[in-house]
């Protein structure tokens, strides 16, 4: 069997939940560790029907409900602000969806990823993102000019990005130049056109797409795309190239956790047209990174909490109260009470469906209004050295394999500047259950083996390098398991008026996640955090 019919077989096999193709695993001896963040207290959280009572009271100004990005950058803007009576409860997995680990090498730990990986170059619009970058010295200079400049260790270096197409590594994701002439022209025409939108702007005078979504264009003629598919879109305009659909498919799993079919043509458009973002040290599109994904950035905010101001634990209950609000939160010591005048709920908004009581008195009725919730794997595979590569085409930052159901993988050693190789790496996987429905992948994930996870886990790895070649240079795998890793922002959500209500919302009870702009990512999850900081004051 050639080499392409062997990856068609590898993807093939990678169906979702498909007979494990790794039983040989044993043989090898490779230990494999499974973490399911947040999930026995999400379940427990909704299939409870009384409440523990609690064992000690504490008393705040302003509690805040987790420690993802929303929630850190909410702390990290009170504590700029001089305020000193805040509590960051940091909810059941510290970090959130920034969170990393580190795998242990016989030459010592090799930090990676359990989520979020990297950030592209922030637009102008985003001047708090640039705000924390320079605090944290990931830009050096001119953080709010048109072009500041980035730490060059921040910044990808080459090769950033190949793709496995035709059983050939190509540079870049889209393989323009291994396709025929008609194919060819329609990719140029699409990226001609995004490229176009993103300096375009709406009736109103701002951009048609903006990160903050919120700062966007309210341009009706535009909106209406939110209302189809962007496959559909896509198909409409005349873009009918198999490798084009396959690609922006791809995009949208990678951005949104789910396909092309199901994600809104104005969100389809908006991964392209919004950030914009300029260097002085590096090209437009650049991206910024570390070996342990965003964690960096996560650990540099959590940095200006002082440890008194922190509590380990999860809320379980807030509801409005004379002069403020209650909040019943358990701990490792036991269940608390705390008095707060005001909650930021900084938490993913399935879960404050079952925290905040008069969540639909807010406005968000969650049989409606809630976005679906995408379920994700992220592993992590430990390898002694780098396995044997086919062609000339050098090991990338990021590399995926065309139209496979799984996004590829990065590679936590890449930033690493020396003369020769590291002798151990880390390969990080990712991938969205996105061929099937969320609730139904959620079931299965919440039952799969160990093994089942890691044939889905490690599709691509397989695909590429071979069961024989990974598995012999592979000493150990984490597989981190997200049954609701990210917001999808499908056709109707710039109207989702659940979501619109709780972004407005200025009472004893706040909001602050990505959640509530419908989609996942560390730029919506600053802004919404600083959102709920500043009207905490």
């Amino acid at each position: 069997m050639d080499r392409r019919r062997l990856i068609q077989a590898g993807l093939a096999a990678g169906a979702l939940l498909a007979l494990p193709g790794c039983r040989q695993l044993r043989d090898f001896g490779i230990p494999i560790t499974v973490l399911r963040p947040g999930m026995s207290e999400g379940h427990a959280l909704r299939d409870a029907t009384t409440l523990p009572a609690p064992t000690r009271e504490i008393r705040c100004g302003v509690a805040i409900l987790g420690s993802g990005i929303a929630g850190l950058s909410a702390a990290w803007r009170l504590a700029k602000e001089g305020v000193d009576d805040f509590l960051l409860v940091e909810g059941p997995e510290p970090l959130g969806n920034a969170a990393a680990g580190a795998m242990m090498s016989p030459t010592g730990p090799i930090p990676h990823p359990r989520g979020a990986h990297y950030l592209p170059l922030p637009s102008r619009e985003s001047a708090t993102v640039r705000e924390i970058l320079f605090e944290q010295g990931l830009i050096e200079a001119d953080p709010f000019a048109e072009r500041p400049r980035f730490a060059e260790t921040a910044l990808v270096h080459a090769p950033d990005e190949r793709l496995l197409f035709g059983g050939q590594w190509h540079e870049g994701l889209l393989p323009t130049d291994a396709v025929g002439p008609i194919e060819a022209a329609q990719h140029r025409r699409f990226l001609a056109f995004v490229a176009d939108l993103t300096h375009r702007r709406g009736r109103d005078g701002k951009r048609l797409f903006c990160v903050p979504m919120v700062e966007s264009s309210r341009d009706a003629d535009w909106r209406r795309l939110d209302g189809v598919p962007f496959r559909d879109w896509l198909i409409a305009q005349g873009y009918t190239s198999p490798t084009l659909h396959a690609w922006l498919d791809y995009v949208c799993r990678d951005e949104y956790g789910a396909g092309s079919d199901r994600v809104s043509a104005w969100f389809g458009l908006h991964y392209f047209a919004s950030r914009g973002g300029h260097a002085a040290n590096a090209a437009d599109g650049a991206l910024i990174t570390w070996p342990d994904g965003l964690a960096g950035i996560a650990r540099g905010l959590l940095a200006r909490v002082p440890t008194e101001r922190r509590l380990a634990g999860h809320a379980l209950r807030v509801e409005e109260a004379r002069g403020g609000v209650t909040i019943l939160c358990h701990t490792p010591a036991g269940v608390v009470r705390i008095h707060a005048r005001r909650a930021i709920c900084a938490m993913p908004l399935h879960v404050a469906a079952h925290v905040v009581p008069t969540i639909r008195a807010l406005g968000l009725d969650p049989a409606r209004h809630l976005p679906p919730q995408a379920p994700w794997l992220v592993a992590n595979f430990l390898l002694d050295g780098f396995p044997q590569e086919s062609g000339d085409e050098p090991l990338a930052w990021d590399n995926v394999i065309h139209a496979s159901p799984g996004l590829g993988w990065v590679v936590a050693t890449h930033q690493l500047i020396r003369a020769a190789r590291p002798a151990h790496t880390v390969f990080t996987t990712y991938r969205a259950l996105a061929d099937a429905s969320p609730t139904e992948a959620r079931q299965r994930l919440a039952t799969a083996s160990a093994d089942e996870l890691l044939d889905l886990a490690g599709i691509d790895l397989r695909a590429a390098y071979g069961e024989l070649e990974l598995w012999r240079r592979t000493r150990a795998v984490e597989i981190t398991v997200r049954g609701h890793g990210m917001s999808t922002p499908v056709p109707g959500s710039l109207a989702n008026a659940g979501l619109a209500a709780l972004r407005e919302a200025d009472g004893p009870v706040l909001f602050a996640h990505a959640d509530l702009s419908g989609f996942s990512v560390f730029e919506e999850a600053v802004w919404w955090g600083e959102q709920a900081a500043r009207k905490a004051l």
